[in-house]
């Protein structure tokens, strides 16, 4: 079982930066490649972030968010990051980190099998 903890969220303005962090309970992080996930009010969850397990060598991003957003993880922390820059309006939504045991799941969050409880990402404009 691997508990995931979101933080760093919060209100900022058109343009500016957040950090997301994902700390997790697992002594074998390293193993698990780690997603972000987010749900704007009305939509539905979509896909944002990936990388790959161990070295993390391996990332893939949403189109909506190439060039923008980085994920990186830290494994001797058992933490994964979301570095998003230049946020605009609609990156407003609930963020969520996930866990799972492939290598590089797909983007599909059923290839994730451990979730975090999100955090809240508000862009003004």
């Amino acid at each position: 079982q691997v508990q995931l903890v979101e933080s760093g969220g919060g209100l900022v303005q058109a343009g500016g930066s957040l950090r997301l962090s994902c700390a997790a309970s697992a002594s074998t992080f390293g193993s698990y490649a780690m997603g972000w996930f987010r749900q704007a009010p009305g939509k539905e969850r979509e896909f944002v972030a990936q990388i790959s397990s161990w070295s993390g060598g391996a990332t893939n991003y949403a189109d909506s968010v190439k060039g923008r957003f980085t994920i990186s993880r830290d494994n001797a922390k058992n933490t994964a990051f979301l570095q998003m820059n230049s946020l605009k309006p609609e990156d407003t939504a609930v963020y969520y980190c996930a866990a799972s045991v492939f290598t590089l799941p797909t983007n599909s969050e059923d290839t994730y099998e451990y979730w975090g409880q999100g955090t809240q990402v508000t862009v003004s404009s």
